[in-house]
């Protein structure tokens, strides 16, 4: 990987282009044949390319993959994928005998001449590692960030050279796959915030390990899993939603966190704007709060992400800290729609606090005017006070006095409401104290989960817990 580090976009085009067991086509719809000329340029080109297309017109491009509403999706991009692939197979059944197949495909709104919209697109590439062998499907979604046409289609060209050079050469190491994959495109020109690997040679590839390292590695700020650990793109799966978003270590997931979701999401859907049909309840975990001992651990993650999955909520992963920041992003995606945020009553302290936001010239007004100017609502759920035993809500919430005004504004523009439906058992039960217990052996902690997650934890020995042996 060091001495892949310094080759140039054309070297890798020249060094594809000369094994000559690599054959394959492209298809490139949006920004032009950035990626294919590349391979033109280095030379050598003829044993590597076997053809390239573009179909700009609309009615020419349903006439290779079908009709569409959308063209530039992931829907689109797999058909063009599976398409151009079999297409290969059909024309030159004899090649298959002595060459490894594959099919780059792209479909991209690159900036247009007015520069009113974001350079986006879905890129992927199916591909073989053995000749006559199964094959795998890289599928991933992009945001360009250059200023100009020209510069976004560069960028696309160097993205699809370094996408061909590590599914070929460093497939069987993520660190050096991610680091290929990103190689002369710094995150001020292109983020990519959705990656997904499958097929026979990568079936012990978890893509959710992939979604954490894009956000780990600043290759983006979010991103996101469902359930079924299908990872997502989050403007995608979030699109006009009505989102409900609730951030923690969830390290374990607790009754208490249970509670807050289940009575803010009752809440939630009382609101007139929101469309019960259209919400999207989201678990996020921010990069800091992955931390486990000192360093962010896959396998802690992933525990988390399975307990969380296992309830059957979306998982997301950032690198927003702070909550205007978030909040930001993710109102942006729901656009006119209500997005809820659920939180703590401690939370909103830190939100409150000032010297949260030193590094902002506005300070916390800019702030609040970026991530609660929008049609966002918080709902804030109840704690015991840590001093005295008593209930800490929003009547008795503690802020200084300068800030009164701005608390006053939240709640009497319907930006703030509390949680009035909870179960005050679960009020004393501290994530924290719950691990503690888990590591120490306490039965108790069992009292303080789900009964789906404590049943996880004791199974997979999760969080530090070792079952009893009877000897």
């Amino acid at each position: 990987m060091i001495q892949d580090i310094r080759l140039t976009t054309e070297d890798k085009a020249l060094k594809i282009n000369l094994k000559s067991d690599i054959y394959g086509c492209f298809a490139e719809i949006g920004a032009g044949q950035e990626v294919a000329a590349n391979f033109f340029k280095a030379g050598g080109s003829s044993g590597t390319i076997a053809y390239t297309q573009s179909a700009y017109d609309m009615k020419v491009s349903d006439s290779f993959y079908g009709e569409a509403s959308r063209y530039v999706c992931e829907e689109r991009l797999v058909t063009m994928i599976e398409t151009e692939f079999n297409n290969l197979k059909v024309r030159l059944p004899n090649k298959s005998q002595e060459s490894r197949f594959f099919a780059f495909c792209n479909t991209v709104e690159s900036l247009n001449y007015h520069k009113t919209n974001q350079g986006q697109g879905w890129v992927g590439m199916r591909f073989q590692l053995k000749m006559d062998g199964q094959p795998n499907d890289i599928i991933l979604h992009v945001k360009m960030h250059d200023t100009s046409n020209k510069a976004q289609q560069e960028a696309l060209g160097i993205l699809g050279v370094n996408i061909i050079h590590a599914c070929y050469f460093h497939h069987d190491n993520l660190d050096d796959f991610l680091t290929d994959l990103t190689h002369r495109l710094p995150r001020d020109r292109m983020e990519i915030d959705m990656l997904r690997v499958s097929g026979p040679d990568f079936e012990n590839i978890d893509n959710r390990i992939i979604a954490l390292n894009l956000v780990k590695r600043g290759i983006t700020d979010a991103t996101m899993f469902d359930l079924s650990k299908n990872v997502l793109q989050p403007a995608t799966a979030l699109y006009k939603k009505n989102i409900l978003l609730m951030r923690g270590r969830f390290r374990p997931v607790t009754n208490v966190h249970i509670d807050m979701i289940e009575n803010g999401r009752k809440q939630f859907l009382k609101e007139k704007q929101v469309d019960k049909n259209k919400v999207e309840v989201v678990f996020e975990l921010t990069l800091k709060d992955l931390t486990a001992d000192g360093k962010i651990s896959d396998k802690d993650f992933v525990d988390r992400a399975e307990l969380l999955g296992s309830l059957g909520y979306t998982v997301m992963i950032s690198n927003y800290l702070k909550h205007y920041k978030m909040v930001e992003y993710l109102a942006t995606i729901a656009k006119e729609n209500l997005l809820g945020v659920i939180l703590g009553v401690y939370n909103l302290n830190t939100i409150f606090d000032e010297r949260y936001y030193d590094n902002l010239p506005g300070g916390l007004l800019e702030a609040f005017g970026r991530g609660f100017g929008h049609n966002v609502k918080l709902y804030v759920y109840p704690a015991i006070n840590v001093e005295d035993g008593s209930l800490y809500d929003l009547t008795n919430f503690r802020i200084p006095d300068n800030l009164r005004g701005l608390l006053d504004f939240m709640l009497h523009n319907d930006k703030m409401v509390a949680i009035d439906s909870y179960d005050p058992k679960f009020l004393s039960i501290w994530s924290d104290d719950v691990l503690s217990k888990i590591k120490s052996g306490a039965a108790s902690w069992e009292e303080d989960v789900p009964y789906e997650v404590a049943k996880a934890i004791k199974f997979f020995e999760l969080f530090g817990y070792q079952s009893k042996v009877i000897s």
